[in-house]
């Protein structure tokens, strides 16, 4: 299609014209980045002046950046917490937006074990597609014809509750899919996947990934992209069809839909789909047979010509495994997103995983920068925030958001490097979730947690006279699904005592899942993300041997402290050399999605 060139834009020749103003669009919103934080902030203030929570802070009406930062503080989850809980158990007057809530976005951050609820509005979903539109403009710059063929995305509807007051409580990405935004979007070129909507929407686990998985593979030539929203959940396809090629090869031989597929929409589409195929279903079980998997995405799915998947922060642990099943295919971290706000995209889609940057767009709500030194200095003085124009190359911000649904200078818990500027726009390398130990896929799990953890399965010892002197941990990413790993160190005070049995050790690790938040055990019972959390017994005196590896390696035995979380290879492998048992959770822990009390 020929692209009008007064449409053309900066970041490169447009594929066509709804490209060209999508760039432009971008471009119009970097150039003026300051100009359009003042005048979201004096929008939210504005329309959300009479709320109980900016009434309570008298700013008599004024929308202006000084003030608002005089006199609105910076606040955590738990600070608006009981805001929350009145939304949620009923209370339908202006507390926190003028507009009436909506929904909760559940966070995959938690509070006291269960996941955050975020507050949002209807017309934020036009914010968040209206991010989405931008993304494939941007990829086309990069990445030629990808409207000759479609994408293999993974996607998936999880469980939602509803609160007290029957609002629905869901997460981001399963409130978007259920959106007509999603369900009714009109037919793009750029953006087909072969991935029915009948799938994508249907909540059992099993059923969704195999109707995908069985559609990716008829329709195997023409996949130009593989994709997941995150790479833990592209890693869960691909070791889903190293477990269920047979059934899939019979069901494209047959032209017939497995048995365990009973939702009545997917069985009613399959039908229209099938068609027996025993050459492609030859070909799928000579590939799938040979114990070599590497280049496995590739020999399957010739075409693609890049994965769609977030490794950045956590998820970098999944490069390597990514590169053995691609035989080394780009990967591309197209957004940076949370419940809490959609932030801003990745301009330069191919780079390197190490290089991705997100440029911050200004007009998705209001944006502040705390200094990270000064998130980790315990003062009375109110911090200083920086301005999103304002911030400095090289240094590092925990980002803090005011957005129209009603959080006000909010702290996400990102921790951000600024790497460069967009025209006038920051961009930021994602360095790490706040406070995070260990994750494998949408889990957050912190020190204290893990402590907590810890304590509570080891009184399952104290009838033994034993207990945990010491322990670590790290996220195993080699088996799929990644699964917790905890090294424990044993002393029993009485040598007469009978030790703790295999059975009992392998209670401590459920005891321990138990222990962990309500985001973890989802992921063991319902998404299946997770594996049974392993703990290794190692010999008496390797966390001496630890710290005295530690102190030849330039650490002061006086400041030494043994680290929660382990994942320096050498560390690892001392440890290991130490163990002498192993055991694993024998059942899956409770969780139930249960409504929001």
């Amino acid at each position: 299609m020929a692209v009008d060139s007064a449409l053309s834009s900066p970041l490169g020749p447009p594929a066509c014209e709804k490209d060209a103003k999508a760039l432009q669009f971008i471009e119009e919103m970097t150039r003026n980045a300051d100009a359009v934080q003042e005048r979201v902030l004096a929008e939210i203030l504005s329309r959300n002046a009479e709320t109980e929570y900016l009434k309570r802070f008298k700013l008599g009406g004024a929308t202006d950046r000084k003030t608002f930062k005089s006199k609105v503080p910076v606040i955590t989850y738990e600070d608006v917490q009981p805001e929350i809980q009145r939304i949620a158990n009923g209370d339908r007057s202006a507390i926190l937006s003028s507009h009436p809530i909506s929904e909760f976005l559940t966070s995959s951050g938690t509070s006291a074990g269960e996941r955050k609820l975020m507050p949002t509005i209807k017309e934020e979903l036009d914010r968040r597609q209206l991010l989405y539109s931008l993304l494939m403009p941007v990829m086309n710059l990069y990445v030629p014809d990808l409207d000759k063929g479609k994408g293999l995305y993974f996607l998936f509807v999880k469980s939602e509750t509803r609160t007290p007051s029957g609002l629905l409580a869901r997460p981001v990405l399963t409130s978007y899919y259920k959106s007509d935004h999603f369900k009714t979007r009109p037919y793009d070129p750029y953006n087909v996947y072969t991935s029915p909507n009948e799938a994508i929407l249907c909540p059992d686990s099993f059923q969704s990934m195999y109707t995908q998985m069985l559609c990716g593979l008829i329709e195997r030539n023409h996949v130009l992209r593989l994709g997941a929203v995150f790479a833990s959940g592209l890693l869960r396809a691909i070791r889903f069809l190293q477990l269920n090629w047979p059934e899939l090869a019979h069901d494209i031989s047959a032209g017939s839909l497995n048995s365990r597929v009973t939702d009545p929409a997917i069985r009613d589409y399959m039908c229209h789909v099938m068609k027996p195929d025993p050459k492609l279903a030859e070909f799928i079980g000579q590939e799938c047979s040979k114990e070599n998997w590497e280049g496995i995405i590739t020999r399957i799915w010739p075409n693609t010509k890049y994965l769609d998947v977030i490794v950045t922060g956590a998820m970098a642990q999944y490069i390597p495994t990514l590169n053995y099943y691609s035989g080394g295919l780009p990967l591309a971290c197209t957004m940076y997103a949370s419940s809490e706000c959609y932030f801003g995209l990745n301009l330069n889609p191919m780079c390197k995983p190490s290089e991705v940057s997100y440029t911050i767009m200004p007009n998705m709500a209001y944006f502040e920068f705390l200094p990270h030194e000064s998130s980790r200095v315990d003062s009375s003085a109110p911090p200083k925030l920086v301005d999103l124009a304002d911030v400095e190359v090289g240094k590092e911000y925990e980002l803090v958001i005011t957005t129209y649904a009603g959080l006000n200078r909010y702290r996400v818990g990102d921790i951000l490097r600024v790497t460069g500027f967009h025209n006038s726009a920051p961009q930021f390398h994602f360095v790490r979730r706040k406070n995070v130990l260990l994750s494998i896929d949408s889990d957050k799990t912190d020190e204290s947690e893990l402590q907590r953890a810890v304590e509570n399965a080891s009184k399952l010892l104290a009838e033994f006279k034993t207990s945990v002197v010491e322990y670590t941990s790290y996220a195993d990413t080699k088996t799929i699904p990644g699964h917790y790993v905890i090294y424990w160190e044993l002393l029993t005070k009485d040598d007469s005592a009978n030790l703790p049995s295999h059975e009992v050790l392998n209670r401590c690790c459920l005891e321990m899942e138990e222990s962990l938040n309500s985001v973890y055990r989802q992921c063991r019972v319902a998404d299946h993300s997770i594996g049974p959390l392993e703990i290794r017994v190692v010999k008496s005196g390797t966390f001496e041997e630890l710290m005295d590896y530690a102190i030849s390696r330039g650490a002061s035995i006086n400041q030494y402290k043994v680290p929660r979380c382990v994942n320096f290879t050498p560390i690892m492998e001392l440890l290991d050399s130490r163990v002498v048992s192993v055991h694993f959770s024998q059942r899956l822990p409770h969780w139930s999605p249960q409504r929001r009390r």
